[in-house]
């Protein structure tokens, strides 16, 4: 993926995302409640991933955390979500080792899958997939490349972003995501020619119910 592979567009509720924390810190708890509608689809899908069915928990837990140290986030709506996501991949890292099992990569719900502000090409690629079919191939994909898709489409992250919370170089993160998305781009040409049906414009597929 060339430089263009970082050149995301914000999701637009970012802005709206960014005033509901500024006001969230000075004591709004309706702004809080917003800050929390726009960014918990993504970060439970996240955990979803990380640690599957105990992910409500997990959130849970990630929440009360973020709500705690709220005043002491610097940022924006973007980096919101990015700190955000780091709190909650350490409460899930460690519910795992508590589990004494490594991150797995499971099923996400379609939901998830449907957070607008997706608009790069590695994004164009799940919007080609009906979500049935990428609910199963995603937690088939190697964790490493698994994490960065939900890092990047999920959480709707850039790559420096994903890597910060990853605590990996943004280009290995990139390369990741990269290699998780095309192999999912090459599962679903293979089941199309497999089908006989001639494999649609990414944005063209309609999602099954």
């Amino acid at each position: 993926m060339g430089r263009g592979g970082d050149q995301r567009r914000a999701p637009a509720c970012d802005v709206e995302l960014g005033l509901a924390v500024s006001r969230a810190q000075q004591g709004d708890e309706e702004a809080f409640a917003t800050a929390y509608r726009l960014v918990h689809p993504g970060l439970l899908g996240y955990m979803r991933g990380l640690v599957g069915d105990d992910a409500e928990d997990v959130a849970s837990d990630a929440w009360l955390e973020i709500a705690r140290d709220l005043k002491r986030f610097r940022g924006d709506g973007a980096g919101f979500r990015g700190w955000t996501a780091t709190i909650a991949r350490h409460r899930a890292l460690d519910h795992l080792r508590k589990q004494k099992r490594r991150p797995r990569t499971s099923l996400i719900e379609r939901d998830v899958l449907e957070l607008p502000g997706r608009a790069d090409t590695a994004d164009e690629v799940l919007e080609s997939i009906s979500t049935r079919w990428a609910l199963g191939q995603i937690a088939r994909l190697p964790p490493d490349q698994a994490e960065a898709v939900l890092l990047r489409v999920v959480v709707a992250l850039d790559g420096p972003a994903a890597a910060r919370v990853l605590g990996k170089r943004p280009g290995a993160v990139r390369t990741a995501a990269y290699r998780g998305l095309k192999r999912l781009a090459e599962q679903l040409a293979s089941v199309s020619r497999a089908e006989g049906v001639v494999p649609v414009a990414p944005g063209r597929l309609r999602d099954e119910v």
